[in-house]
């Protein structure tokens, strides 16, 4: 029998849903009554409210309550509309994310965000998938996201009623108001037991009026309470009473207290170094953050910031979303911002960021040497009081980069963007080292977007070193883009800089990728002469890893162009190379190399051995673009042997895994698929 084929999961992005939640049964009741069983239309809820009234709560309660009639995946994304960085998420870099998670191959992605749009929708007709946009900042950032088809729902959560969308788009109405004095009690209840409740009614009462009736202040209160449970109401309640606390732009003149004084006051009952902590986090551009990055912003060992995180999260201040992965609440951000700006100096929070940016460079940077051993080496020791995370494998490296996928981004655009022309370099440092992990897993538009950045800083800061590495960087990803036109240019212009530099590395690297250009445009003689340079560079510097991955494209444009004994020699020794360097990934396309010289010189058995050991390996790295490609050469040879059911099978597994993909090369191998029959037939 055919071997059982991974197929791309549906996706289940839902975060976590809050164990004690609490009131809120009417608006469930309408939410449940605006859609029955059945979605036959493309339905959109906006759930809309003040900061701090509980939107996303109920919003992701919901979502996990119906998921069940969603079978085809839940998706979920926060927009950061309300950030108080100002820095919202861009409308296509939400669909690319869905795309990606919906399994849509990278290179199908195309540039234009209405291109993106309309991808998604066609990608989502026909399913029942649930979409939760939290977060929107306004109609335009979330049109680009809505499905187009029935079956699907979107759940959109906002600050802002966005009647545009209502308008336009027939989206239903939700609006959450703040609890009243029965439901804030019965929030107490669930937080704090019915008896102590019960025991102090009236205090109960009033601090749910201090905290206007809040479910974020109430949280924050009531974590307080737990954790005195001898501590009368009464004396919690005068406490708040007599807190003092800013946040003036989210002071409200209907509440009874200014909501910013229950985070003071909250903020108060940690430990100073649990404060402290506390406001550094405001300096972190990301959407969320592990506890290595927190324990970098304070200048900590790990150790010592876990029991900070933990005070912190007891509080409220901060929220565990996802396992090891913490986040803020847009207003307690803003409080913690505005603690920072008052408590911390200038310098103080300079250090902070440069620890953090410091902690992302050296830890990607350990990253991409365990996926492309032969990338350049990144000069600037790693900084007193980081702490880089520790990686032990290409799979630990891997795991880490699409963790922090978005917080890298953000670190790139946030380093650029700060004027301090150490930062502006870090910034062109991270965007190289991100290099080999966007393309691995396809995220090219990601990519172009970081390269651009660091090109921009590079020329800024008018360092031609810089510049050489961001010209070859965006030229790269602009050629997997097919944007070739633009690449070649950049490259050569790259070429002449780092010739003018004397830097043979970068030298080396650029005819490497010069040789990729050139086989895409034909020119294989071409490509194979970059690639001989290269190795010829490589030699020189003494650079085994780089030796071994270009001994490989030397060897595989000698097949190529159909020298296969040339091909062989070549990539036997890289392979040998590339065992010794522990590179998997390099192991499993040489082997490809191999096989197919092998399949040339009639050797089928020998092609199917090194096509088997190249599948193990990407099987083990979880790569089914590259194994889907060897497969259908598996069915090439069985093909030349006479076998017609055994290519078949690898083509129907080829298949299986590219439409797991929705990849266009389906059509192909479909194509292959329907002449072996036609020919089957016909015998």
């Amino acid at each position: 029998p055919a071997p059982t084929l991974p197929v791309t999961p549906p996706p289940a992005q839902l975060p976590s849903d809050l164990h004690l939640f609490t009131g809120r049964r009417a608006e469930l009741d309408e939410a449940f009554a605006l859609f029955g069983e059945e979605v036959s239309y493309p339905g959109t809820v906006v759930i809309s409210g003040m900061a701090g009234v509980g939107k996303t709560t109920l919003a992701v309660h919901w979502a996990h309550r119906i998921a069940g009639r969603f079978p085809d995946g839940q998706l979920y994304v926060n927009l950061r509309g309300f950030d108080p960085s100002g820095a919202q998420l861009e409308s296509g870099e939400a669909v690319r994310g869905f795309l990606d998670a919906l399994g849509v191959p990278p290179e199908r992605i195309p540039v234009g965000l209405d291109a993106q749009a309309a991808l998604y929708r066609s990608t989502l007709a026909g399913r029942r998938v649930l979409v939760v946009l939290d977060n929107a900042r306004d109609a335009e950032q979330v049109r680009p996201l809505l499905p187009g088809s029935a079956g699907c729902l979107t759940v959109v959560t906002s600050r802002d009623e966005l009647p545009g969308l209502v308008a336009a788009s027939g989206a239903r109405p939700l609006t959450l108001r703040p609890f009243d004095a029965v439901q804030a009690r019965a929030f107490l209840v669930r937080r704090l037991g019915s008896d102590r409740v019960a025991a102090e009614p009236a205090a109960a009462d009033e601090i749910g009026e201090l905290c206007a009736g809040l479910p974020l202040a109430l949280a924050c209160v009531a974590a307080r309470a737990a954790l005195h449970p001898h501590f009368p109401l009464a004396a919690v309640a005068a406490e708040l009473r007599e807190a003092d606390g800013s946040l003036d732009a989210f002071a409200r003149s209907d509440a009874s207290l200014d909501v910013g004084t229950v985070f003071s006051w909250s903020t108060r009952a940690v430990s100073d170094a649990a404060a402290r902590l506390f406001r550094l986090l405001a300096l972190h551009p990301g959407p969320d953050f592990s506890l290595p990055a927190a324990a970098a912003l304070a200048g900590l060992p790990v150790r010592r910031t876990r029991p900070l995180l933990a005070e912190l999260t007891g509080l409220h201040l901060i929220t565990e979303h996802a396992p090891a992965r913490h986040v803020f609440h847009d207003l307690l951000r803003a409080h913690a911002a505005e603690l920072l700006d008052e408590r911390d100096t200038e310098a103080e929070r300079k250090a902070a960021l440069h620890r953090l940016h410091h902690f992302y460079l050296h830890t990607a940077h350990a990253a991409d040497r365990l996926l492309a051993p032969n990338s350049d080496p990144l000069p600037p020791p790693v900084p007193r009081g980081v702490h880089p995370e520790p990686l032990a494998d290409d799979d630990r490296a891997l795991a880490w980069l699409t963790a922090e996928h978005a917080v890298l981004i953000a670190v790139v655009e946030t380093a650029a963007a700060s004027a301090d022309a150490v930062q502006e370099r870090l910034a062109c440092q991270l965007a190289w080292s991100l290099e080999p992990f966007f393309d691995r897993r396809g995220h090219w538009h990601d990519g172009l977007a970081v390269q651009r950045t660091a090109l921009d800083a590079a020329r800024r800061l008018a360092d031609p070193v810089l510049e050489a590495h961001g010209l070859r960087g965006l030229a790269r990803v602009e050629g997997r883009l097919g944007l070739l036109s633009r690449a070649v240019p950049r490259l050569e212009q790259a070429l002449e800089l780092f010739t003018e530099l004397g830097d043979r590395i970068g030298r080396a690297h650029t005819h490497r990728s010069l040789g990729w250009t050139s086989e895409q445009h034909g020119d294989l003689i071409g490509a194979l002469r970059h690639n001989q340079f290269a190795l010829s560079l490589f030699r020189a510097l003494g650079d085994r890893a780089a030796q071994a991955s270009v001994l490989n494209s030397v060897g595989w444009y000698h097949g190529l162009l159909g020298d296969y004994r040339q091909a062989l020699t070549h990539s036997f020794e890289a392979l040998t190379m590339l065992q010794e360097l522990g590179d998997r990934y390099g192991q499993a396309v040489t082997w490809d190399s191999i096989a197919y010289a092998h399949h040339h010189l009639g050797r089928h058995q020998h092609a199917l051995l090194g096509y088997r050991n190249g599948l193990t390996l990407l099987r083990e790295l979880g790569v089914p673009y590259s194994e889907a490609d060897i497969l259908v050469r598996v069915g090439d040879t069985h093909l030349a042997m006479g076998d017609a059911d055994a290519a078949r099978a690898a083509w129907h597994d080829a298949l299986t895994l590219l439409r797991s993909l929705d990849h266009p090369d389906a059509g192909r191998v479909e194509a292959l698929l329907g002449g072996a029959e036609e020919q089957s037939g016909a015998g």
